[in-house]
């Protein structure tokens, strides 16, 4: 990841589009809101939400101009009853010419997952660590299945470090005696995964012309060993600690390599991002909540109509709710009748309220956030 960084940009205020899994998944393959494309809650269990039919995803789209496409990783944009049946759409019908997925989280863990299932099929149990799998079947799709006269879009949603982690001894070994080196371990055999992948593309002689871009789907949670540095709360809340993740793309003689942006982006972001790049026009049947983000990849301010916004249906009942315009962010409740205020850039931790001080600029904020 320090590699990656070193070839284009660091976003310092990147955020996810929902401080839960499944719906800021949605988001970065539709660049709609989660709340408008149907995928509002995490798809565990039986529950019917999924990522619809009658949403359209930037892998669609690109392959629809030509692009060769591939998933490979946690898809979670259904439930498990629903995942890898012809009731439900799957990664195949929303864009993805191969794919080889996990419903949700590997299992029975990240060592010797056996619910992966390519391209509809059911593979069992894989040696090795999930991490490196997916790397592996990303490397394979690269080199051996694609159509190399074509350009390609390629997914590859790792498990690490959602729970139930294992890492392997070699990265755990890492860290000696280190109270939190289990946890610590598995972001290396992410790192290291991330790194493969790296490899391939240049061993392929593609990374001169490849947009490449790293972020997660929320905050971490403390209890397995993740550690937000200081920002208020974690998974689950609307606070910074939920929904603001790593962020760094690369894009050899488009960005500057090595640099910084502290330009709020979201992961909404990338779906008219890539649209914008491949010049395909945005749907115009839809609202579209995500940016064009290439100035703020320069560090340039970029024009959001939409406001960033998040609602968190597992949040606690006092930060159910969030927007962010400017450096301003509200807080709302589950009943929208109490409100904080941070001005965030100064207060990144949300340590001090200025609801109360700010009566005119909370109101403002507050009657933005309801229309949104």
């Amino acid at each position: 990841l320090d590699k990656l960084a070193s070839r284009g940009v660091k976003l310092m205020q990147c955020y996810s589009a929902c401080a839960v899994c499944s719906p800021s998944r949605s988001a970065i393959l539709t660049g709609r809101h989660p709340y408008r494309n149907g995928v509002w809650r995490h798809l565990s269990g039986q529950h019917e939400a999924h990522l619809r039919a009658s949403e359209i995803t930037y892998p669609s789209l690109l392959k629809s101009i030509g692009y060769e496409t591939c998933h490979v990783g946690k898809w979670h944009l259904n439930s498990l009853p629903q995942f890898n049946t012809t009731k439900y759409p799957q990664p195949g019908d929303h864009g993805y010419d191969h794919w080889m997925a996990t419903h949700n989280n590997a299992h029975p863990s990240h060592k010797n997952p056996d619910n992966f299932v390519r391209n509809g099929k059911p593979m069992g149990e894989q040696k090795g660590y999930s991490a490196q799998v997916v790397a592996a079947e990303a490397t394979r799709w690269l080199r051996e299945i694609r159509d190399k006269s074509r350009p390609f879009a390629l997914s590859v949603w790792v498990h690490e470090p959602h729970s139930p982690i294992a890492t392997d001894p070699k990265f755990e070994g890492l860290y000696g005696d280190h109270d939190n080196r289990t946890y610590m371990g598995n972001i290396s055999q992410l790192d290291q995964a991330v790194g493969q992948v790296m490899q391939t593309l240049d061993r392929e002689d593609v990374s001169k012309n490849t947009l490449f871009i790293f972020t997660s789907d929320n905050g971490p949670v403390d209890r397995f060993g993740g550690t937000t540095g200081g920002l208020r709360g974690g998974k689950r809340s609307d606070h910074e600690g939920g929904i603001r993740v790593p962020g760094i793309v690369a894009w050899p003689g488009h960005i500057q390599p090595g640099s910084t942006s502290s330009i709020p982006v979201v992961g909404t972001d990338i779906f008219t991002t890539v649209l914008t790049i491949t010049g395909i026009p945005l749907p115009a049947d839809r609202t579209i909540d995500g940016v064009n983000i290439l100035p703020a990849l320069a560090g340039q301010p970029v024009e959001r109509p939409v406001p960033l916004f998040w609602r968190t249906h597992v949040s606690r009942p006092e930060d159910r709710v969030a927007l962010r315009i400017g450096d301003w962010k509200i807080v709302g409740n589950d009943t929208l009748t109490k409100f904080q205020l941070y001005e965030i850039e100064k207060d990144w931790q949300e340590k001090n309220d200025l609801a109360t001080a700010l009566p005119d600029k909370t109101a403002q904020m507050k009657q933005r956030l309801l229309e949104v």
